[in-house]
């Protein structure tokens, strides 16, 4: 509402204590998870005008993982949208990926209300739900997309510049194997910076050559 759009930057910012459930690592199916995410008290819940999480095939070996929804994912009602994800598809398109054969996620899956970089804190925050897609998914790699997907799933103060060329390794204790992950820009960095294109393009190559050698 209007009233709440007001407030002022340091309330809105502020963390609910919210702990994910103590039961998270029981949970198996993706519907279940998905539905106990989106009762999760967050700040963004207040002015967001919809809940924008994932799509996708459940038994792909590859899961794409982004950073936060954009007004046009919001709008559409999944991750990815518009111009955003036009071009997503292209890239994938330019590999002889099909989007509606991979799994696709958002870290968080509420628009900031004044489009703003996730906290540390709220990172924190929703980190344990996607770690626990990740292991109920069990893909054999990650392929992460912008800065806050790249701090949750890695959890490592470095840019993405200086993880992005390179294959990366997930690990948990709920996994059998570890699981190989490529860092990488986000389309709607990419659709600002252009310039930066030719490296994404060296990181879906790299991609490329790891699926078609497994």
């Amino acid at each position: 509402t209007p009233n709440n759009l007001l407030k002022d930057k340091e309330n809105d910012n502020k963390i609910v204590e919210n702990k994910p459930n103590k039961n998270l690592h029981e949970i198996n199916e993706i519907s279940d998870l998905v539905n106990l995410i989106a009762k999760h008290n967050s700040f963004r819940k207040k002015t967001a005008n919809k809940f924008v999480l994932n799509e996708g095939n459940t038994q792909s070996k590859l899961m794409i993982i982004g950073d936060t929804p954009t007004e046009k994912e919001e709008k559409e009602g999944k991750p990815f949208a518009g111009e955003v994800g036009q071009l997503l598809n292209k890239m994938l398109s330019a590999i002889h990926l099909e989007r509606e054969d991979i799994y696709i996620t958002n870290v968080i899956p509420w628009k900031h209300p004044r489009n703003e970089n996730p906290t540390e804190e709220e990172i924190l925050e929703f980190m344990p739900y996607l770690q626990r897609q990740i292991e109920i998914i069990k893909p054999s790699y990650l392929y992460l997309l912008g800065s806050t997907a790249v701090k949750t799933v890695l959890s490592t103060p470095l840019h993405l510049d200086k993880l992005r060329g390179k294959w990366h390794q997930y690990k948990s204790i709920n996994l059998n194997t570890s699981i190989e992950v490529l860092v990488s820009y986000h389309p709607a960095f990419l659709l600002k910076s252009p310039n930066y294109k030719k490296e994404a393009w060296a990181d879906l190559q790299m991609l490329q050559k790891k699926l078609n050698d497994k």
